[in-house]
Formats: structure tokens, sequence, C-alpha cells
């Protein structure tokens, strides 16, 4: 798969997996390795650039006497999630022109 349309694909899908509810970094690695292959090397550098984009926002708490840091996605990540629907619609759409040919 392209790197770059691998990489929007996996900034998506983080998204969409905090959007049931906030989680931690093995979790969400946890959660989308089932349907596409990644690493923490991959998955905080998302984190952050999501963060910074204000896609989603962390906080921290207690588990097992340490320090968590979770991912909550925000109103302006939800809507992220929908512009990538409606973007894979036009692409779903040009994939079949193609096909068609």
């Amino acid at each position: 798969m392209n790197v770059q349309i691998k990489k929007g694909i996996v900034e998506v899908c983080v998204l969409a997996t905090l959007r049931k509810a906030p989680s931690y970094g093995y979790k969400i690695i946890s959660d989308i390795s089932e349907i596409i292959e990644i690493s923490e090397s991959t998955l905080y550098p998302i984190l952050r650039r999501l963060e910074q984009q204000q896609f989603l926002e962390t906080f921290s708490r207690d588990f097992n006497g340490r320090t968590r840091k979770y991912y909550k996605i925000t109103p302006k990540g939800m809507r992220k999630i929908d512009e990538f629907v409606l973007e894979w619609r036009e692409i779903e759409m040009v994939i079949k022109f193609i096909r068609e040919r």
C-alpha cells in the first residue's frame, strides 16, 4: 500500500478507535492491529501530530502505581473522520470508473 495513503488511513483508524472511548497507546495499537499493521514507532508520532492539529487531546490517569497517558478525540477529530469518509466515497467512484473502462 502507498505510504501516504496508509498514513492517512492509520490516522483515521486512530481517531475511529478513540471515538468509542478514550484509550492509551498500547490499547490503540492492539485495536488497530486487527485490521492494519502498526508499531509503536508509527503510532506515537501520529498521536503527537493529531494532538498538535487538535484532533485529539491527552490526559493522565494512575494505573497500577504508574501514570498512563490517555488520548481522547475532539469534535474536530470527529469531523476529520466524517471528511475522510466523504473523500473515500469519491475514491470508490474513481475506482469503479477505472474498473469499468
